[in-house]
């Protein structure tokens, strides 16, 4: 695994976010393809809340303990009890990128060796058993962080270009292409 380049990945994402919601008015941040799809809000609230939650916590917790229980997380549950869609996109993004930042720090001095992770080098094969998931090594959970960015990258875009399709009204926009899963 080449670890380097999964935290570069990891640290470059809240800019990589950004830009692509750089000038989108509060009405289109909150807006929901379907009912039961996230808004653009509600995406970067999770993430903030998954940094902090999930991945993070976890990752350090396996290469620490990997007996050791981890917290449950229930993001469908969390997106309406803390009204995702009801805060605003700049902090939101403020704290993603802060918790990400403080992410990237824990990262860097742990590969490092300076962080209070055991042993110096880090054992990306230390397992966790997850009751439904079974085996999940800290590896896994470092390359899945990374791909849980771009998911949810990919997610935004799609909601994006439904936005377009909207605003377009009547007006087709196959010339261009079309949104293909």
């Amino acid at each position: 695994m080449n670890a380097d380049a999964l935290i570069a990945s990891l640290s470059r994402f809240p800019e990589t976010l950004v830009s692509l919601i750089r000038g989108l008015v509060d009405e289109e941040v909150r807006w929901k393809p379907t009912p039961s799809q996230w808004s653009i809000l509600e995406i970067v609230r999770h993430l903030g809340d998954e940094e902090v939650d999930d991945f993070r916590q976890r990752l350090f917790m396996t290469l620490e303990d990997p007996k050791a229980s981890w917290p449950t997380i229930d993001p469908e549950g969390w997106a309406k009890e803390r009204q995702y869609n009801e805060d605003d996109l700049g902090p939101a993004l403020e704290r993603f990128a802060e918790e990400r930042a403080k992410s990237i720090a824990m990262l860097e001095s742990a590969v490092s060796g300076v962080s209070g992770v055991s042993g110096g080098a880090l054992e990306w094969d230390a397992s966790h058993q997850h009751a439904s998931l079974g085996e999940i090594t800290a590896g896994d959970l470092l390359a899945s962080w990374t791909v849980h960015d771009l998911l949810h990258l990919r997610q935004i875009t799609k909601c994006r270009y439904q936005l377009i399709k909207r605003h377009a009204g009547s007006f087709r926009s196959g010339y261009a292409g079309e949104w293909k899963e």
